[in-house]
């Protein structure tokens, strides 16, 4: 069986694909130029950033939803019994703080911008 497309059919047949082979062509350019590359890997930076501030949202509101729970009753009233020995201890850290760097606290001796003598 031979094929019986006339000259003017496969010219046509020719133009149509060399239009598509162009068509491809130019996907394919934008695919590859730089600039569509940067702006791909840029949006799934911050894609991925946005996921993980996401997750961080909910496993900070997890925690204080958690505490807040422990320090406080189910209709608002503070839990007194919890409050007052956390609170000691934050007092204790931030004495122990101020005491720590009030004798100096770095290695320096506190001598900063003395010269030494020869």
């Amino acid at each position: 069986m031979s094929d019986a497309r006339t000259p003017a059919q496969i010219e046509a047949d020719i133009a149509r694909r060399r239009q598509e082979l162009a068509v491809t062509l130019d996907e394919i350019g934008v695919r590859v130029h730089p600039k569509t590359i940067m702006g791909d890997a840029k949006a799934k930076a911050a894609s991925a950033v946005d996921r993980t501030a996401g997750r961080a949202y909910v496993s900070a509101n997890r925690v204080v939803t958690n505490v807040r729970a422990q320090l406080v009753t189910e209709d608002g009233a503070p839990r007194m019994e919890r409050i007052v020995p956390v609170a000691l201890v934050v007092v204790g850290l931030v004495g122990l703080l101020t005491v720590s760097s009030a004798r100096g606290g770095g290695r320096s001796g506190g001598r900063k911008g003395c010269k030494r003598r020869r």
